[in-house]
Order: C-alpha cells, then structure tokens, then sequence
C-alpha cells in the first residue's frame, strides 16, 4: 500500500539506567534528506542510525531526535587525590608551626582545595548504547510507518474518487465527438444552400468534408490512452513500494492528453469536460506530491 511522506512517530526505552526518547517526523522532499539531533557525546553512532531510517524511507525531509536521559543514573564516581591531599596538610602544618598556630585541619577545610576531590562519569558501553537506541528507533519507525500508511489509504481512496470521475469525463467527451461531427455537416449544408440558393447540394462532397473533418477533431487515440492511463495509475495506488515519482510521471501523460483533446474540441460542452478533467488531474497531482 502506499504511503505518505508526511507523518510522526515516537517510542522510549532504556539503556541501562540512561532513558531514551526518539522521535521521527517528515514532511514532503523530492528525495531523502535526513537529520540526526543527538547529543554530541553520542555523536558516534549516527551514521549507524541513518543506516536504519534509509533502509524504511525512501522519500521526504526526515528529521531525527534522540532524547536521553540521565538522571537516574549512578555513573557518577567520586575520587580522592591522597597524595594532593597529605600534601595540603603537609603544607598547612608547616605554616601552623612556622607561625605558632593551632593546626586544626579538617576534612571540610580539605574539601575546599582544588583537585582533592575529582567527579569522573564511567564510560558508557558505546556499543551497547548504539544497539539499544538503533531498537527504539525502530519501534519508533514502526510507529511513524503505521501513521504513514494510514494517511496513505486517505490518500489513495481520494485519488481513486478522482480517477473515477476522470472515466467519467472521457466517456463524456467520446459522447460528444459524433454530435460535433453531426453539427458540422448541418452547418456544412445549410451554409451551402444559403451561398447557391439551392437545395441540389452534392451529398458525395458533404460527406467528403464531414469525413475529413472528423478525423481531423477525432479524440480516439487521446481517449484510449486516458483510459490505459487510468488503468495503470490504479495499479500503481495498490503497490507495496514507494510509487510518488511514477504516479508524478504519470500525470504529466494525463495532462498531455488532456490538452488534445482540448485542442480537437471546438465547442462549449468539450471545453466545460476539459476545464473539469485538468482539475480533477490537478487535484491528483496535488495528492500524489504527499506520496512517497
């Protein structure tokens, strides 16, 4: 089935005791431009991450958003520099004795120094990490596909409404291409009659003309091509792959026929059915710019 290039999708899990959120979204893109926000500290895993959105999306502008969460962390290491230490109070002694002071050191005073007490942050397992934020992207790719597809049945319910009303409209203007001819010969005739002033009118060079102007307004070819297109836009709506450059290509076959048969029609009703066929194809190709 087919799908939209516009959609949303989100899903969390863990990595230990890090909690991580990634968020996906698209809008429409001629082809596949995706982005990553990660923090930079992860940075590492993001051609990993870009492998997996490629290999689900084909079309769109995506944009990647990794959330994580450290807080309820315990990565956090405290660490005591002993030496640095006994040598503060080395020095704290020497200047007590040197000055008569009372040496009362204590740990607090200790504390207040520089590089005694140092926070270091254990090192994650980047590999680890990377596989567990690769598993919650594809859940949350999961997600954004089922989005996709159900703005993608939208989608091809709309446009097959139109192509039916598309059908109908060529029907229409097969209908009209033998009253037009029918016109002409009338027309023909009493255009004769009026300019000889007489009902003898060679029936033999009435049709002759007639003949040669059916064929040149005939829309046979046109019509017989509108439909094979119909047929093959269809087909196209009911595939399982990405289809949004096909059905683009496509129309631009339906608007040249279009524009033909407009061109072969020389009356009011024809050019009504045209204006209202070039919509309906407008609208379509409107639709068709969402689908992947």
């Amino acid at each position: 089935m087919i799908k939209s290039m516009t959609g949303f999708g989100s899903s969390k899990g863990n990595s230990g005791k890090l909690e991580i959120t990634v968020e996906v979204k698209s809008v429409n893109n001629r082809h596949l431009d995706c982005s990553i926000k990660i923090p930079r500290v992860f940075a590492s895993i993001e051609e990993n991450l870009k492998s997996l959105v490629q290999s689900s999306i084909s079309r769109g502008k995506v944009d990647i958003s990794v959330f994580i969460d450290s807080s309820n962390a315990d990565d956090i290491e405290i660490k005591v520099n002993h030496s640095l230490a006994k040598a503060y109070i080395t020095a704290l002694r020497e200047i007590a004795s040197d000055n008569k002071l009372e040496s009362e050191i204590s740990v607090t005073d200790l504390t207040r120094y520089p590089d005694i007490l140092q926070a270091t942050r254990r090192e994650v397992d980047a590999q680890q990490l990377s596989d567990d934020i690769s598993e919650i992207l594809r859940a949350a790719l999961n997600d954004f596909n089922k989005m996709r597809s159900l703005e993608g049945d939208k989608l091809k319910d709309d446009i097959t409404a139109r192509l039916l009303q598309i059908e109908k409209l060529t029907t229409q203007a097969e209908e009209i291409s033998p009253e037009t001819v029918t016109q002409y010969r009338e027309k023909l005739e009493s255009r004769i009659t009026e300019v000889l002033q007489t009902t003898g009118i060679d029936e033999a060079r009435i049709l002759t003309e007639a003949a040669i102007f059916a064929d040149r307004i005939s829309t046979d070819e046109e019509t017989v091509r509108l439909r094979s297109h119909i047929a093959q836009l269809n087909e196209l709506l009911l595939q399982n792959e990405p289809v949004g450059r096909k059905i683009d290509f496509l129309l631009q076959e339906f608007n040249r026929e279009a524009n033909t048969i407009g061109s072969k029609g020389n009356n009011s009703q024809m050019s009504k059915i045209i204006v209202d066929l070039k919509a309906e194809i407008e609208k379509i190709r409107e639709q068709a710019q969402n689908i992947e």
